[in-house]
């Protein structure tokens, strides 16, 4: 994983209260380590767009997911790795909603992986238990077993649109060096 970039910052004045200021990068960070669903949207093939929620760790300034091989966002992703990512409170006068627009790249990195593993196990008090398998996540649950393809998207923009007052932040990353 890459070290975690700090955004440059600012607010569309067009979409937020006039005397409103930019959500503290600080805050959107805090809602993102909080949030327990993300909904990803994904391309099909087609060009018709998939919309599915989704638990996943922000860890290291990027937000991580896994998904089955078969499942309909691991298939668009062979074809577009373009995503969006949301995730919020759903309320109209009050909280953060996040919205993340990056690239989803697969982690198949062993000791990546494992760090991620231990992430998802901290943030749902072990409720989420992986082995680390041929480059994925194994997993045991009641209703199955199975493998979980881990992807990692490292964000291009985020935007955060406050309410009470209405703020929309966009937080602008530089590309990470390779």
């Amino acid at each position: 994983m890459t070290p975690q970039r700090e955004p440059t910052t600012s607010l569309d004045a067009r979409f937020s209260d006039p005397d409103a200021v930019a959500t503290d990068w600080q805050v959107t960070e805090s809602t993102l380590e909080a949030a327990q669903m993300f909904w990803i949207a994904t391309v099909r093939s087609d060009g018709r767009p998939h919309v599915s929620p989704l638990v996943g760790v922000w860890l290291d300034g990027a937000v991580h997911f896994s998904t089955g091989a078969e499942e309909q966002k691991a298939l668009n992703l062979r074809t577009n790795t373009h995503v969006v990512l949301t995730t919020g409170c759903n309320q109209w006068d009050r909280g953060l909603d996040v919205e993340i627009e990056g690239e989803a790249v697969r982690q198949t990195d062993t000791a990546t992986l494992q760090r991620l593993a231990e992430a998802w196990a901290r943030k749902w008090d072990g409720r989420w238990q992986y082995e680390i398998r041929n480059g994925a996540f194994y997993h045991e649950f009641p209703q199955g077993s199975g493998e979980a393809l881990v992807f990692t998207v490292e964000p291009r923009k985020i935007l955060a649109f406050g309410r009470n007052p209405f703020t929309q932040t966009r937080y602008s990353f530089q590309a990470a060096p390779h």
